[in-house]
C-alpha cells in the first residue's frame, strides 16, 4: 500500500476512529477483542531522525529505563537532529545511559541524514516493504524498529509488526492458538486485516495490557 495523501496516513484520533470501524466491519470477530481492550489511542512521536532516536534508545529496555536514557540525551543536545547528534564527542556519552551499540546506530543513520542519503519524508510516503528496506539499510535497524518507527512517527495505516512478543502473544491468547505462532504464521494472520493493519497492532497492544495489567504500547 503506498501513501497518497495525509487523509490516508493515521495521524488522527479522527482517523483511527474511522479505520477501527472499517477494520471491525471487515472482520467481526476482532469486535469482540476490542470490547476487552477499551479505548485506545495513537500516541504518536515526532518524525524525523528525533522519532527514529527514540525508538532506538528503547530497544530492548523497560519503558521507564527508555524514558531516562532519552530524557538525557534530548536534554544534553537541546534539539534532537542529526547535525546535534553528531556534534557529540566520546565523551559525551558518559552519564547518558546510551551504549556504544546504539550511539554507532544513531551515528550512521545521523551521518545519513546529514549526506542527503537519508530522507525521512521520502521513506513515510513509501509503501510498507519499501519504507522498512529503506530503513532497515542502516546497521542496527532492524525490521521491528523501521515498524515501529514508520507506525508510530510516520502514522503509516497497514504495519503490524510480527517480530513483536507481545503481539504474538496477544493474537495467540484472543484466537487460542498454541503455541504461540511464528512471526511467519502471524503475519499471515495479519494479513486479512490490511489496509489497517496498524489499527489492529494497537488494538491487540492494549488488548495484551488489559489481560496482563501492564503496558501496553512499546513506545
Amino acid at each position: 500500500m503506498s501513501i497518497k495523501t495525509n487523509e490516508e496516513r493515521l495521524i488522527s484520533e479522527t482517523v483511527l476512529a474511522r479505520h477501527l470501524e472499517s477494520l471491525l466491519q471487515l472482520d467481526p470477530r476482532l469486535k469482540n477483542i476490542h470490547n476487552i481492550a477499551g479505548p485506545f489511542s495513537l500516541r504518536s512521536r515526532a518524525p524525523g531522525f528525533a522519532g527514529l532516536a527514540r525508538i532506538v534508545c528503547g530497544q530492548q529496555l523497560s519503558v521507564a529505563s527508555a524514558d531516562a536514557i532519552w530524557g538525557r540525551l534530548a536534554s544534553r543536545l537541546g534539539t534532537v537532529t542529526a547535525e546535534a547528534f553528531l556534534a557529540l564527542e566520546a565523551g559525551d556519552l558518559q552519564g547518558l545511559g546510551l551504549s556504544r551499540g546504539k550511539y554507532a546506530t544513531l551515528a550512521g543513520v545521523a551521518q545519513a541524514e546529514f549526506a542527503g542519503e537519508l530522507d525521512f519524508a521520502v521513506i513515510a510516503g513509501l509503501p510498507a516493504e519499501a519504507a522498512i528496506a529503506g530503513l532497515t539499510r542502516y546497521k542496527g535497524i532492524g525490521p521491528w524498529t523501521a515498524e515501529i518507527y514508520l507506525m508510530f512517527c510516520a502514522g503509516h495505516p497497514d504495519i503490524f509488526p510480527v517480530g513483536d512478543l507481545a503481539l504474538r502473544n496477544a493474537v495467540a491468547d484472543a484466537f487460542d492458538i498454541e503455541p504461540c505462532p511464528t512471526p511467519r504464521a502471524l503475519a499471515r494472520i495479519a494479513s486479512e486485516w490490511a489496509p489497517y493493519r496498524a489499527t489492529a497492532a494497537l488494538m491487540f497492544w492494549r488488548f495484551y495490557a488489559a489481560r496482563r495489567h501492564r503496558q501496553g504500547l512499546p513506545v
